[in-house]
């Protein structure tokens, strides 16, 4: 599983690796997930603003920010003390697999993962819910669609790769750098599922 798309400074390029139990059970927090969800949208902010920002006191978002950098998802981003110091991601995205052999490794991030998915199953549910409230334009390009192949698992792994290659190059650049976002463009979330569905069965 990848989550590349989240916000960094903009010389930061590298994608995360996880691998360890310890580090996907500290991660599988809501509020350090909305903190990292927030610093990818707006980028570095001080616990105060994130705060706002995701409706958290600055108290606990000036521990779960150190809690995340212990674990080295965010660090300082230079000048202010205290809770007027700004964070910010230090790198580019995450990656980790839940196709692990240590039984509690699995299950950190097989929780984590389903964490992760009902965040973003939320969004959509909020997106549903709230798009009369977006422009014809924006209600006319959001697209929900399924589209049923049949491939092996060589061509599916190529099919992911060619998704993220196109997707990545193209738009990445505008997280990092709020001046090369186009005039009426908003953060848009694609999720994109790839799985096997059970073989048709013979007469």
């Amino acid at each position: 599983m990848s989550l590349d798309n989240w916000h960094s400074h903009p010389t930061r390029s590298e994608v995360r690796e996880v691998t360890d139990a310890r580090t996907m059970r500290a991660l599988a927090h809501p509020v350090r997930l909305a903190l990292l969800e927030i610093l990818k949208l707006e980028g570095a902010l001080t616990a105060t603003q994130a705060g706002e920002r995701i409706g958290e006191s600055p108290t606990t978002c000036s521990f779960h920010l150190r809690q995340l950098a212990k674990y080295g998802f965010v660090e300082e981003a230079g000048g202010g003390s205290g809770r007027a110091r700004p964070w910010r991601m230090s790198a580019q995205g995450m990656r980790f697999s839940t196709e692990q052999d240590d039984p509690d490794t699995k299950l950190a991030a097989g929780a984590l993962e389903r964490m992760l998915r009902e965040r973003q199953l939320e969004r959509y549910r909020i997106w549903l819910e709230t798009r009369a409230s977006y422009s014809k334009a924006w209600r006319e390009a959001a697209e929900a669609t399924l589209h049923r192949l049949w491939m092996t698992p060589e061509e599916l792994a190529q099919l992911n790769q060619d998704v993220v290659e196109l997707l990545v190059p193209r738009f990445r650049e505008r997280d990092g750098d709020p001046a090369s976002r186009p005039a009426g463009s908003l953060p848009v979330e694609l999720v994109f599922f790839s799985y096997p569905t059970p073989p048709p069965v013979d007469p």
